[in-house]
């Protein structure tokens, strides 16, 4: 019988007395007399990490989520000792640490608080799994906002809420159901105009209160591990975002393919039924790019193998699409049947590929195949033998993409949907269990399938899509929101998440459009391509169980709308490419709620429904049945209607009317939009203008233009062609300056100048400051002139 309390007591466990620290280099560590340490790292000036270990020394210092191709580096750094505190100041913020308690608390210059501990670190022993559970608590001011999260299906600012990160495979999920598919453990706060960051990159099960247990407390804590947590400083939320997205890694460029339009169900076969579904959209003249291939073009759900019955001839299959304009994408699980005649599983078997459960036998659950065990993406050796499974699907058959999915992972017939929590994984010889293991299993298996389709897709640029993800993903494939259902809450729903996604890192995400399960509505469906063509990734989705989704399986009026939004979007494919560039190059997200544009506009702080898409172009879904129109709030600044091209100011809301072939959309004024005629995919045409529509401002706006091949990675040499343009109106004079960067000539020669807005009859035409004839007549009633696209300054005088 134990009698000693201290053994006993299985409360919170607290840091005491600071009573030495060291400073090398860029981290200080301090240690506490009940052996605690805190190591502070400066990776920037505006990025600190904090890392402790309660056992007084550090395990090894590893993680998936940090981008580790990228270097750090600050421009000052000072650490100083006061009689209560230690101080670490960049040229950004100041770091004080308490010394009788280790509680710290972030200041800027101005002495005004950014972040402070409630009660700091703490954590409590895991009798049952050894080790701790971490935990921390900051204080929270009165109005604090919180964003972020990634895929959580519930209100943009998560003020008030509490919740879950476990990889969960939650089919037709609801509103605020938690957890769901994807972990990223990053939050924005926003408080008095400032904004800062948390990162909390750990991979046990974590949990976020934002001021829902305790109204001015925000904590977060995790079922092991280590706490160990990045601040990243703003002020703005833009410089919050982008640090976040540099440190854990940004995507290459996809193939401009890959944002055109996809057609998905489960399923398409046999081969008739799949040609006859891409006969249909060149038929409709619906644009469409790429057709998916769900379980059930398996033998058996075997993966990397045909149903010879269902596709005898897989690769003329696939190369008759392709010379129609069809890429083919097909689906890969990461259960292997348990088969003694399945290749796959025969040489998983011998090289001892797949997990184990902690006694030593293999981890046996039940996914489609029947029985299956899995291979550990988290040992390099499985990583690279996955890699090179993909070289008859890629190279000999010629699939362009793979679709990674039940990868959280999901396993039926059991209680929690997943493996059990003692199975074990190498973790890049980090040895641990499935409780580590779990939350980055999606990923590593995206990684490995990531690895595998570029290496036989080269020299064209790689195609995945994963069902789930942890934080850093975003480096090997873009991702969907996983099992929604066809109703007007899950519109709502998938407007919210794509957009939180895109300021979580995680950019290239779309949702399943009209719904995964049950059936949309006519209504539903249109109203749902309206917001999807927004999405960075747009597909069409469905379970086939409830019925036929193809656009053609709704009426003639569904289907003409569907028609106008989708050729919409590839027209806009030059300016959702440039939004993409943005995003690799710089971590700018590609869809950015109404707080991340103003957030110095509080009236912007709860908004959830109205994005904008790129830099310049506002979107708003229409979200409820029977809308002809909708209030919305439109952000500070001058904006057009899109379908009107009437003049509106922001900073306020309005109401506006619609029709059910539109939604509300607004042009930024002064921006150059830059548009491709309509294809019926990515390719098909070749075209000798570029159109821009430029919305005339009176003063100052920049507008950018990113092309280059459209596949392959001559881009990464310079061949690509960046276009910089700088309209300034005047009362009655529009200025054009152009300023072009890169060695890629584009195959078009002129532009076509579409002007909006402009409030003055024109008088004269200068280009590169000579005055050029132009039709008068044309120019008033049509309002576009044709450009060589190599001039440099375009004067537009009025009378």
């Amino acid at each position: 019988m134990i009698t000693n309390t201290e053994l006993e007591y299985k409360g919170d466990l607290y840091p005491t007395k600071i009573v030495a620290f060291e400073h090398e280099v860029d981290s200080v560590c301090f240690h506490t007399d009940n052996s605690v340490i805190l190591k502070v790292t400066v990776l920037r000036d505006s990025l600190i990490r904090f890392r402790f270990t309660t056992k007084g020394y550090f395990s090894n210092d590893f993680s998936y989520a940090i981008d580790k191709s990228h270097s750090h580096g600050y421009n000052f750094l000072e650490v100083s000792e006061v009689e209560d505190y230690y101080q670490i100041k960049t040229s950004k913020v100041q770091c004080r640490i308490q010394k009788i308690d280790m509680r710290l608390s972030i200041f800027d210059l101005d002495e005004n608080v950014i972040l402070e501990d409630e009660l700091g670190f703490h954590w409590e022993e895991s009798y049952e799994y050894g080790g701790n559970i971490v935990k921390m608590s900051k204080a929270s001011k009165d109005g604090e906002c919180f964003y972020g999260l990634g895929d959580k299906a519930t209100q943009l600012n998560l003020k008030g809420k509490r919740l879950e990160n476990f990889a969960t495979d939650q089919y037709a999920f609801q509103k605020d159901q938690e957890p769901l598919y994807k972990v990223v453990p990053f939050y924005i706060g926003l408080q008095n105009k400032q904004s800062y960051g948390i990162f909390f990159d750990n991979t046990f099960r974590t949990y976020f209160d934002f001021c829902h247990e305790r109204r001015n407390v925000t904590s977060y804590w995790a079922e092991g591990g280590e706490m160990n947590y990045y601040f990243i400083y703003g002020p703005q939320m833009q410089d919050v975002v982008t640090t976040y997205t540099d440190l854990t890694g940004k995507p290459e460029l996809p193939p401009l393919w890959a944002l055109g339009y996809h057609q998905c169900k489960w399923s398409y076969y046999p081969e008739s039924n799949l040609k006859e579904v891409a006969a249909k959209f060149r038929e409709l003249k619906i644009p469409c790019d790429a057709l998916y291939l769900d379980i059930d073009y398996m033998e058996g759900f075997r993966c990397f193998t045909w149903n010879k019955e269902y596709f005898p001839d897989p690769k003329r299959m696939v190369a008759e699409l392709a010379e129609d304009g069809f890429k083919t994408v097909v689906i890969i699980d990461p259960g292997i049947k348990i088969d003694k005649e399945y290749s796959i599983y025969k040489e998983a078997l011998k090289n001892d590929y797949f997990c184990k459960r902690a006694d030593g036998p293999y981890m046996k659950g039940k996914v489609w195949p029947g029985e299956c065990n899995f291979p550990d993406y988290t040992n390099p050796a499985v990583r690279e033998w996955w890699a090179g499974l993909f070289k008859e699907l890629v190279s000999e058959i010629g699939v362009k993409g793979v679709w990674n999915d039940m990868n959280e992972p999901a396993v039926m017939e059991v209680p929690n949907k997943t493996f059990p929590m003692d199975v074990r994984h190498d973790y890049d010889g980090n040895p641990c269990s499935h409780r580590k293991a779990h939350n980055i299993y999606g990923t590593q298996m995206a990684r490995a399938t990531y690895h595998g389709v570029k290496r036989f897709a080269y020299p064209k640029r790689p195609f995945v899509i994963t069902r789930s993800a942890y934080a850093g993903a975003q480096r090997y494939t873009s991702s969907w929101t996983g099992d929604n259902v066809a109703t007007w809450e899950h519109l709502w729903i998938a407007n919210i998440q794509v957009q939180r996604m895109s300021i979580s890192g995680m950019g290239f995400t779309g949702s399943d459009i009209g719904g995964f399960a049950e059936q949309p509505s006519g209504e539903l469906y249109a109203r749902w391509i309206q917001l999807g063509v927004f999405h960075p990734f747009c597909r069409t989705h469905s379970s086939g169980d409830h019925g036929d989704q193809e656009p053609w399986a709704f009426d003639g009026e569904v289907i003409d709308i569907t028609r106008k939004f989708v050729n919409l979007r590839y027209q806009l494919l030059p300016y959702l490419y440039t939004m993409f560039w943005q995003y690799i190059e710089e971590g700018i997200p590609m869809l950015k709620p109404l707080v991340y544009y103003d957030q110095e506009d509080i009236q912007t702080h709860y908004r959830n429904d109205e994005f904008v898409f790129g830099n310049q172009i506002l979107v708003c879904p229409i979200l409820e049945p029977n809308s002809l129109g909708r209030r919305m709030y439109v952000p500070r600044g001058q904006w057009y209607n899109y379908w009107t091209n009437e003049e509106v100011k922001g900073g306020k809301e309005i109401w506006v009317d619609t029709k059910f072939d539109q939604i509300p959309l607004f042009v930024k004024a002064g921006a150059i939009i830059p548009k491709y005629p309509v294809q019926q995919y990515v390719g098909e045409l070749e075209f000798d203008e570029l159109i821009l529509d430029i919305y005339y401002k009176e003063g100052k706006e920049k507008s950018v233009v990113y092309e280059d091949a459209q596949d392959g990675y001559d881009y990464k040499k310079g061949r690509y062609s960046f276009l910089s343009f700088q309209t300034t109106g005047k009362e009655k004079e529009l200025i054009i300056q152009l300023h072009k960067e890169g060695k890629y000539d584009t195959n078009y020669s002129k532009y076509k100048i579409n002007l909006v807005g402009l409030p003055f009859k024109v008088k004269m035409i200068e280009i590169d400051n000579v005055e050029v004839s132009f039709d008068k007549k044309t120019l008033e009633n049509e309002a576009y002139l044709i450009v060589d696209k190599g001039f440099t300054a375009l004067h537009i005088t009025g009378e």
